[in-house]
Order: C-alpha cells, then structure tokens, then sequence
C-alpha cells in the first residue's frame, strides 16, 4: 500500500514537472524556435488542429521562422491565428510561404518574462505541495484505519518530504535555466 502511494505521488509529481517545462518552452526567448507555435490551433477542414499538422514550420535564420501550408488555402488561416495568439508576432506572407521575423527583444520584455518564468515555476511548486498534501492525508489514513504503524506512517512521511524536495529542486533548475536563456541577449 505505501509502495502504491509513493509510486503514484512521484508519477504526479513528474507529470507536474513535465507541464511546467511545456509552459517554458511557449515563453519566447531572444532566439526563433519552431515550438513557439506548437499550442498555436487552426481550423482545418472544420476542426481545431496544430499549425504543424497542417504545415511545415522551420527557423529560416536566428530571427526569423518560415511555416509552409500543404495548401495554399490554408495560408490566410494560418496567417490569422498568428496574428491572433498572444504571441506579438506579424506574420509576412509572400505567396504560399509565411515568414515570421521575431522583434528583437527589450531589456524591459526580458524582464517580464523572467516574472512570467518564476511565477510558472512557483505554480508548479504549488502543484507538487498539493500533490504532497494529498498523499500525507492518504498515509495518515492508512494510520488511522491501522493498517500501517505510525513507525511506517513516520517513515513514509519522510519519503514523501524527500520526493517533493527533489521535485521542487527540479523545478528551480528549470526555472533557472529558462530565466539565463529569457535574459541572454
């Protein structure tokens, strides 16, 4: 049963990690990459899809991206969700090609992202304590219903203390990193 519980806690914790790392990879650094318009959706033939499932997207230079519809149809659709996302971005389309220039990037731009990245990397701290919480209160009612002893409830509180603290490190590693890469000029 515990085994069950500190599986499962360390499983969530991951997925915690891992949502924080998308949300990074949405944040615009000084550099153009191809993940900047991974969440960005188009209507296709009726439904909601990726901009990659319906176009080739690639960095023509350090500033500057390139999507290239398999349609040509889809060329003022795709121009429109760019233009529309909060990205800040003025796509220039020449015939069935979208170039995408990145502005450069002020120091008081960089420094709102670094916000936006700590208060990611805080949001995932909160999930992973509530991730916690909820395994602390599983154990301590395993406690109760005496099927564990309180040797193993103290026991299991300090692995859980322990997978959060490793968590939480992982988290500031990657928020650390993400604000080096937001502040590079």
């Amino acid at each position: 049963m515990i085994n069950e519980i500190l599986s499962e806690t360390k499983s969530r914790m991951g997925k915690s990690v891992h949502v924080v790392e998308d949300e990074f990879v949405r944040i615009r650094t000084g550099r153009a990459s191809t993940s900047l318009l991974d969440h960005l959706m188009v209507d296709y033939y009726g439904s909601a899809s990726p901009i990659a499932q319906c176009a080739t997207v690639s960095v023509q230079d350090a500033r500057t991206l390139s999507v290239q519809p398999w349609e040509k149809s889809m060329v003022p659709v795709i121009e429109k969700a760019i233009l529309e996302s909060d990205l800040g971005l003025n796509p220039v389309t020449a015939g069935d090609n979208i170039r995408i220039p990145l502005p450069p990037m002020t120091e008081d731009r960089r420094v709102e992202l670094g916000k936006i990245v700590r208060q990611e990397g805080e949001h995932g701290k909160i999930a992973i304590r509530n991730i916690r919480r909820d395994a602390i209160s599983h154990v301590k009612d395993l406690t109760k219903e005496k099927e564990i002893t309180e040797d193993e409830e103290k026991h299991t509180l300090d692995l859980i203390q322990d997978l959060t603290d490793e968590f939480v490190a992982k988290i500031d590693a990657a928020v650390k990193l993400k604000e080096e890469e937001v502040m590079e000029v």
